[in-house]
């Protein structure tokens, strides 16, 4: 199918005899639409992170006091993104990524719907589940929108601008939900959530396809910049494969090697950081640290936009230096040093800074890991180890908010949650160390 309509824009393009005709760059409308996507996702992420921090949402649920059942609300959600990235996700080979994201995205939406509504706490843990199958499955397509539009020379790239959204978003929605929470009743915040949900929605059905043959608005010149670097690729992947290798063999061929095990350990470190804080951190300044709605959006979200520049700044400078891990190695140590002055130093707004500063270095060793993943593992097995890398790092993180919350109720404060995600610092660092020794 996909090859008699690639040689009906071949033939539609030499009918018309405009040897001057410029490309289309409809892939690059597509990027721009997997970014908003994308940026919406997170939008929903870190709502329940705000509003964990509004008496009024912890009274109408019940758990004022309770910090292991705040917890809960992000590890149930963790460990139905866990499962769906991993088991769900395939539906995308059957129905298309198009189709398939596009029922990811009317999840969320429910689930928005749901948790506005919730008179409950049990609940709002359906609408946390629903969010996270929905989610989960969400990010294995985008790659395979990546896959089939973008040849590989640009993919580098694409990836990037895509995934960015995930800190733009916290960035912006912190500061914005805590406005919202604080002048109007939380259930607002889902309802927003729900309606912005329908623009990813209405661009993914109108404006995407599965393959760049099947878009109407693709012209063949584009088309064949595409196709070229896909065959090349194809190729190489032929020729670097052994058809007749089982998967219990690919399986051995990922779990042998030590470099996967440290990559993943510094991984699930860096998720049970990045969920710890974007769990907690609203409640940590508002409770602990007595800062204003206003203040706590503005400090919560300083990690996200410093994690920009993080991201950027690492991106650039492994590439330049051809290395990951002693990036990885900053990242950790950085993320350790500063979320303990944060949890030590007296001075509210230096304190709140210091934990900023932690996350926001934390967060530039997240796309280096993919990068070490993808230089470390053959091509044959690069999507099983990614794979299984990151299903064991969601996997590791899943009851880090409700560990979180267990800590704070036996110690009655925030100090001993701080440490440990200081020790979970120390060994992601720890791993990069080995690997930045080892001149990866």
């Amino acid at each position: 199918m996909s090859n008699q309509i690639s040689n009906s824009h071949e033939s539609m393009h030499a009918a018309t005899g405009l040897k001057d005709e410029k490309p289309s760059r409809q892939r690059f409308l597509l990027l721009v639409i997997l970014f908003i996507t994308l940026f919406v996702a997170y939008v929903d992420r870190v709502n329940i992170s705000v509003i964990v921090a509004s008496d009024a949402f912890l009274n109408d649920m019940g758990i004022k006091g309770q910090p292991v059942q705040i917890g809960l609300l992000m590890s149930s959600f963790l460990i139905a993104y866990g499962f769906s990235n991993v088991f769900l996700s395939a539906i995308g080979d059957y129905w298309g990524q198009r189709k398939s994201i596009c029922a990811a995205v009317i999840i969320w939406i429910l689930s928005m719907f749901i948790g506005g509504i919730a008179p409950t706490f049990a609940i709002m843990i359906v609408s946390r589940v629903l969010l996270g199958i929905g989610e989960g499955i969400h990010f294995p397509l985008q790659s395979t929108y990546v896959k089939r539009w973008f040849p590989p020379q640009e993919r580098g790239k694409a990836n990037a601008c895509w995934s960015i959204g995930s800190s733009f978003a916290p960035a912006i929605a912190m500061p914005f939900f805590a406005w919202l929470v604080a002048h109007y009743a939380w259930h607002t915040s889902f309802l927003f959530c729900m309606f912005l949900g329908l623009l990813p929605l209405y661009l993914l059905w109108f404006y995407t396809a599965d393959t760049p043959q099947e878009h109407k608005k693709v012209n063949a010149l584009e088309l064949q910049h595409i196709e070229q670097g896909l065959a090349k690729e194809s190729r190489l992947q032929i020729d670097g494969n052994d058809p007749v290798e089982s998967l219990w063999t690919r399986i051995k061929l990922v779990a042998s090697d030590y470099r996967i095990w440290l990559v993943t350990i510094i991984s699930s470190m860096n998720n049970c950081i990045y969920w710890g804080l974007i769990t907690w951190l609203p409640t940590y300044l508002k409770s602990a640290r007595g800062f204003s709605w206003t203040e706590m959006g503005v400090l919560s979200s300083m990690p996200f936009v410093l994690g920009i520049l993080c991201k950027a700044f690492a991106g650039w400078a492994s590439d330049r230096v051809g290395k990951r891990a002693p990036f990885c190695v900053i990242g950790g140590l950085g993320a350790a040093i500063g979320i303990y002055f944060g949890a030590v130093v007296s001075n509210n707004y230096v304190a709140a800074l210091f934990i900023c500063m932690g996350l926001g270095l934390q967060i530039m060793s997240v796309p280096l890991s993919f990068s070490m993943l993808q230089q470390f593992l053959p091509d044959r097995v690069i999507s099983l180890g990614t794979g299984i890398s990151s299903g064991i790092g969601i996997g590791v993180s899943a009851l880090v908010p409700t560990l979180i919350g267990l800590v704070i109720s036996i110690t009655g404060g925030f100090s001993g949650a701080l440490y440990l995600l200081v020790g979970m610092a120390l060994i992601g660092m720890s791993s990069a160390l080995v690997l930045a020794w080892k001149k990866y």
